[in-house]
């Protein structure tokens, strides 16, 4: 019997990654890897492709509202353009080691984290998969490495000291000199985003276009779908849609907030993203909300094939139910709460929650809808 997600292996298609991967052994490739900022990175390097006339094609985790997929009454754009040069810039995604089909002439790390445990089950593998993708660079290409991430670092000097490596690593940073020509024209809040224009702009002076062309470029990037994407008002209220669904996202995610409206009363409505994570970053995440003055928790929204079941609520032997029971929602929820000065809610119901924020949010409020899973439907609804 073959299984059917073996299917299609056995009749010789290939995977997405690999098909993909054929793909950047013919065109000049620059992929973006990272644990968070591929996506807003991606964005932002092929509008600088794009506007210094290099026409990419590219593909991306997002959607971006300059590419148009011309699909009717689509106002969201798409995540692929279909360019007509050499040029091909994909954001390269390390769940289940795909990325290690990619064989790119620049790769952008722009992070390396605690993330997608659930395949890796460990930080060390995680950083062993990113050096190989590091490794995958064609001869005479380029690595573009945050020198602020001690992960990324420590794997960059131990790949420079390599006879075997060859190629050309440049770095970026936030004590770089371009830092504040980027904070002064970037329109996207928080200095995760300004660590990815960044990691663009170098890119973008590796394939020679001139600095000032790429800040003109950069400070008119407003944005992809998801990431801190303006989606209209309640009650006077701004309401963003945001992705992250990672501590370390959060986290950046709210500061970034906090700066870009100070004296704002912050809500944060987080829906986390599999059981999974939630247990095993679970203090990581009751860490994460210092910048928010209130903070929503949901139930958390299940990934079809990738939870594994004894982090569900489907338990059934003594050891599972107690599991479960002690990494939930509304666990974190007090965890936060027996740290934070400020108001933490537990809401299980989604239907509860428009509502809620309907009754108690004020002209003057910032509410940030944030998680990776379908939360960006209740936006729809208090819109």
């Amino acid at each position: 019997m073959v299984k059917p997600n073996r299917i299609g292996e056995d009749r010789g298609v290939k995977r997405y990654s690999e098909a993909v991967g054929e793909l950047t052994k013919k065109y000049y490739t620059i992929a973006v890897a990272g644990a968070h900022g591929k996506s807003t990175t991606t964005a932002i390097l092929a509008k600088i492709l794009i506007d210094a006339g290099l026409d990419p094609t590219v593909i991306i985790g997002t959607k971006v509202k300059e590419f148009d997929n011309h699909a009717p009454n689509n106002t969201e754009g798409s995540n692929f353009k279909k360019g007509d040069s050499k040029y091909f810039i994909i954001e390269a995604d390390e769940y289940a080691a795909s990325f290690l089909d990619y064989k790119p002439d620049i790769a952008i790390i722009t992070n390396i984290d605690k993330e997608h445990l659930d395949f890796y089950k460990n930080e060390d593998r995680v950083r062993n998969a990113f050096k190989k993708f590091m490794l995958n660079v064609k001869p005479g290409g380029f690595l573009v490495l945050n020198n602020d991430n001690k992960n990324v670092l420590k794997l960059g000097l131990e790949l420079a000291k390599l006879k075997r490596f060859q190629n050309k690593i440049k770095w970026f940073s936030l004590r770089n000199k371009a830092v504040e020509n980027i904070k002064n024209i970037l329109q996207i809040p928080g200095a995760h985003n300004i660590s990815n224009a960044l990691a663009a702009l170098r890119a973008g002076e590796i394939l020679n276009i001139p600095q000032n062309d790429i800040l003109k470029s950069v400070s008119g990037y407003g944005g992809a779908w998801r990431r801190f994407e303006y989606r209209g008002s309640i009650n006077g209220a701004k309401i963003f849609d945001d992705y992250a669904h990672h501590p370390t996202e959060i986290k950046a995610t709210l500061l970034g907030a906090r700066g870009h409206f100070p004296h704002s009363r912050i809500w944060c409505v987080f829906q986390p993203h599999q059981h999974q994570r939630l247990s095993l970053l679970f203090n990581e995440f009751a860490l994460s909300f210092d910048s928010a003055n209130e903070v929503i928790l949901l139930e958390p929204y299940e990934v079809s094939g990738r939870e594994n079941m004894r982090f569900a609520h489907r338990g059934h032997t003594r050891t599972e139910r107690e599991h479960t029971q002690k990494f939930t929602s509304f666990n974190l929820a007090k965890k936060i709460d027996s740290r934070m000065k400020n108001n933490v809610y537990y809401i299980p119901y989604k239907s509860e929650l428009v509502g809620f924020l309907k009754k108690y949010t004020a002209w003057g409020d910032v509410i940030i809808m944030m998680g990776a899973g379908d939360i960006w439907r209740i936006t729809k609804e208090l819109i």
